[in-house]
């Protein structure tokens, strides 16, 4: 009699939870749906691709073929250009410009768009933005529809959201989710940290790219992007450009035809524990400094290695990857605060901020008394009379890296030790006096902050004293 109470009550929870949760599913799809889908379209892109084709000699050497006498005309054609098509989805704005990713239409020669209503119209490519993975196409049309754009920032985690787009070539399907996570950050080739992605669970697939992602208002607030999948195909992870952000692309490309963003000059990493109780830090967040590149909107507000930025713009920087989605969405030459930690205490830096570079590179790396520690390395002095040398920074090289010791696996023999901090404080290594008066009141269980450069990169490393 116990037990059939029990299953019985189990049944009841069961049919309730069941009632709740789909009572609180979304009902005005359909609407949403029907008003919207004719501003979406399917795009067609077709691309030239060329190859050497041969009389089936494969990789014979042309010597060896010689040899036999086989004229040069019978042994390879001229190259002949293939046709490839790739599919994707797109939006459209008002002005009859189109919005969409950079990959559906890259190498394009020429690009195709359908809408709901059967119409087909030739589109021009206008502007590309590859940093953020956007593209601005125009049609020469009558009486096209535009969608309604909505305000990504409003967006909380939780929030409903539908995906209309054409997966595999199934044109103008449907999917709904819920937005996941916000100001997420990918590395996919050149992309970067330029996009704080909008996370979802809405199902989308290879064709979805490019296609808009609705709140339940009907308003696009995202471009459905990427997918994170093992097999190719969706996996619960799907990931869309904030319409903020390709908005603000979009107007850059129609206006100018590119984008600036802004620039500080940095290398950063993240700040873990050991970094933290190394730089005086409560816990670990923010975007730690390594490197400040001479003369750029770092280095000219005063920002120094081993800073730690918390806040820009009045924007909080709880991680290093959020840093670039920040600063990237502010025009060049703007006015910028910043609340840094330096030395254990909170000041603020005002910046004004540089333009992105297309191609960013920067920088260079290390006679011979040396020093050991209680980390585990051996240093040498720089030799200045080496002219590969003379213009290193002021520092000590690395020589050796004691097996097992606190700094193995860290630190690497030819880095360049040029500061170190513990306990909140700052030590500047010029020498291996310098650098042994640094760690000489070390004791075990000591934090410790390592800058460095390696192969012309700035690090910081954390390392615990044994």
């Amino acid at each position: 009699m116990q037990k059939i109470k029990i299953k019985n009550l189990f049944i009841l929870l069961l049919i309730f939870t069941s009632t709740s949760i789909y009572s609180s599913l979304p009902d005005n799809i359909s609407e949403l749906v029907e008003d919207s889908a004719p501003a979406v379209v399917n795009i067609t892109a077709k691309k030239e691709s060329g190859n050497r084709s041969g009389f089936g000699y494969g990789r014979i050497p042309d010597e060896l073929l010689e040899q036999f006498g086989i004229p040069r005309e019978f042994r390879e054609i001229p190259q002949q250009k293939r046709e490839s098509i790739s599919y994707g989805s797109g939006f459209i704005l008002k002005d009859n410009f189109i919005l969409t990713n950079f990959h559906v239409v890259e190498d394009a020669t020429e690009v195709i768009i359908s809408l709901t209503d059967r119409r087909e119209f030739k589109a021009e490519i206008i502007g590309v933005d590859p940093l953020s993975d956007l593209a601005v196409l125009e049609v020469d049309g009558e009486n096209l529809p535009s969608v309604d754009v909505g305000n990504s920032d409003k967006l909380k985690v939780g929030d409903w959201v539908v995906a209309i787009g054409s997966p595999f070539s199934f044109d103008f399907s449907v999917t709904a989710g819920i937005v996941s996570a916000k100001g997420r950050s990918i590395q996919n080739n050149n992309i970067g940290n330029y996009v704080p992605f909008l996370q979802t669970d809405v199902a989308i697939n290879p064709g979805n790219s490019g296609g808009p992602l609705f709140n339940l208002d009907g308003e696009v607030v995202g471009i459905n992007s990427q997918i994170y999948s093992r097999s190719g195909g969706y996996q619960g992870l799907a990931f869309a450009i904030p319409i903020n952000v390709a908005v603000d692309v979009a107007e850059q490309i129609i206006s100018s035809g590119e984008v600036a963003r802004g620039y500080l000059g940095v290398r950063m990493s993240e700040v873990d524990s050991d970094l933290a109780d190394a730089l005086g830090m409560k816990k670990p967040y923010g975007a730690l400094i390594n490197d400040v590149e001479e003369g750029e909107s770092a280095d000219l507000a005063g920002l120094l290695p081993g800073d730690v930025i918390i806040e820009f713009d009045d924007k909080e920087v709880k991680f290093s990857s959020d840093l670039p989605h920040v600063v990237g969405q502010i025009k060049p030459k703007t006015k910028a605060l910043a609340k840094v930690i330096r030395d254990g205490e909170q000041i603020t830096l005002e910046f004004i901020l540089g333009e992105l570079p297309i191609n960013n590179e920067s920088f260079v790396p290390a006679k011979t008394q040396i020093s050991s520690d209680p980390i585990g390395l051996n240093v040498t002095d720089i030799d200045r009379d080496n002219p590969s040398m003379k213009n290193l920074p002021d520092g000590v090289i690395v020589s050796r890296v004691n097996p097992n010791s606190p700094a193995s696996g860290k630190v690497n023999r030819g880095d360049l030790i040029t500061m170190i901090q513990f306990k909140g404080k700052k030590y500047e290594i010029y020498d291996t006096e310098s650098f042994d008066d640094a760690i000489d009141s070390l004791s075990s269980g000591d934090k410790v902050a390592i800058h460095l450069i390696r192969s012309g990169n700035r690090f910081i490393r954390s390392i615990t004293v044994n």
